[in-house]
């Protein structure tokens, strides 16, 4: 047996025994060691390469990028169980209840700014789809479009900053590109931030929930019940207690990393005492919620650093099989166009999302197919913001989009799953032609990290 057909038979295993449901930080760690023994007894694989395993995972405990990781998940956590992200809605409902489509425009703008704060799409749709799903059916709105704009807005969370995709996403990429760069014998490699990947992401960011709220004007909603909402003064006092807090935080959070004033390990911090402070001057703060909070904390962030010491062990065996010569031979080789190759690896990335978490499909593909694309000169925050787009995309669309489950669980009986379906296509279609607008003009993800550095 070749080594390339070995190594082809070790990622097709692997992806087969993540279809199991076993968790993945186990399938690829032991696929990883089930094929690395194998491979030594065929004379496939040089053991060796297993000895860098306990520098790979000390690299992953000692990284002071990841160690942003918990103290984001802490943060929004807090901001969602204090229902702090909840009055966020019903203030800003409250402020558009008498303009067209203003309940669907609220919904958007309270996601980007729950995506801004929390950063947890889940906890985003659920939230979203609790509070503002039977206030717009009740005012007569379409439940296809209702379902759709929470799906769509519950994503938001994927690529606006300080987004865990991102934070995450850049370490990865700066592993890839610096790889490629020592493969190409530079072996003082440029390294990819986390503040440039938050500044490429700002103008994205801001173009989807644009793009949304243009196509429910489009629609054209005659929303006038005010029934359930509070009087309009009221409505401004709480907008604006609601509203201010929360941008405040993310305004200097964002802004201490994206201009250097702290890392992302610092300013995570800051955040984290920022929504504490927030929650208790509304006196919503209480050592249950800490509690649970840090509980939920400790889980997610154990979940995180497992995966990717796991995708560690699966990266190092293939790379011990020539994994990444036989990608790059299929890359180089095959589509004649480097664009071509970048689709390609993109779509896979698409598909993939329907069966695998966002962490997963960062930690398993990246290492394989970015050292090569960086080989063929694309800008590494260019592709981290597409893949970003492309990862949110996924989750949004028929029949496995994580969001749309989401919003099944919580939506109530008169809601069918058809009319789930029916309300995100529209927002799909949207979110592709700004893909192909950053893919085409990829100023609009590098403007602003180029004005930072200048």
């Amino acid at each position: 047996m070749s080594i390339e057909v070995f190594a082809i038979l070790f990622v097709l295993f692997t992806f087969i025994i993540l279809l199991s449901g076993i968790p993945v930080a186990f399938v690829l760690s032991g696929s990883a060691l089930i094929f690395s023994s194998i491979g030594i007894v065929l004379g496939l694989f040089d053991y060796s390469f297993l000895l860098a395993i306990p520098n790979r995972i000390f690299g992953i405990m000692t990284n002071q990028n990841l160690l942003a990781v918990p103290l984001f998940i802490f943060m929004g956590l807090v901001l969602q169980k204090t229902k702090i992200a909840e009055e966020l809605l019903i203030a800003m409902n409250s402020l558009y209840r008498n303009t067209n489509g203003g309940f669907a425009i609220s919904v958007v703008l309270v996601g980007a700014l729950m995506g801004a704060s929390t950063g947890i799409v889940g906890a985003t749709v659920i939230t979203l789809g609790l509070l503002s799903l039977p206030i717009m059916i009740k005012n007569n709105y379409p439940k296809e479009l209702a379902c759709g704009v929470i799906c769509a807005s519950g994503t938001l969370g994927q690529i606006i900053p300080p987004s865990l995709v991102l934070i995450l996403l850049a370490d990865v990429l700066s592993s890839a590109y610096q790889q490629s760069q020592l493969n190409a014998g530079v072996f003082s490699p440029e390294t990819i931030t986390i503040s440039d990947l938050f500044a490429g992401a700002i103008l994205p960011g801001l173009l989807l929930p644009t793009m949304f709220i243009l196509y429910i004007k489009y629609v054209n909603i005659n929303n006038t019940t005010s029934s359930n909402i509070e009087n309009k003064s009221v409505g401004d006092i709480k907008f604006i207690s609601s509203f201010l807090p929360p941008l405040f935080l993310i305004v200097i959070v964002l802004g201490a990393i994206i201009f250097g004033v702290a890392t992302p390990s610092e300013a995570s911090s800051i955040g984290a005492i920022g929504s504490l402070l927030i929650a208790l001057t509304k006196s919503k703060l209480s050592i249950n919620i800490i509690k649970e909070t840090s509980r939920e904390t400790i889980k997610l962030t154990s979940m995180v650093f497992l995966i990717l010491i796991g995708a560690t062990f699966f990266s190092l065996v293939f790379r011990g099989l020539e994994g990444e010569e036989l990608i790059q031979g299929l890359l180089h080789h095959g589509p004649e166009d480097k664009y071509t190759s970048l689709i390609i690896t993109l779509s896979i990335m698409f598909f993939l999302g329907f069966i695998l978490d966002f962490i997963e499909i960062i930690f398993i593909i990246i290492p394989l197919f970015g050292p090569v694309l960086f080989s063929f000169g694309f800008d590494p925050i260019w592709v981290g913001i597409l893949i970003a787009m492309v990862l949110q995309t996924s989750f949004l669309t028929p029949p496995f989009g994580f969001s749309l489950f989401y919003l099944r669980g919580v939506a109530p009986k008169e809601i069918e799953t058809t009319d789930i379906y029916k309300g995100v296509l529209p927002f799909i279609v949207i979110q592709i032609i700004a893909i192909v607008l950053v893919f085409i003009f990829p100023e609009i993800a590098l403007l602003i990290p180029e004005l930072i550095t200048k």
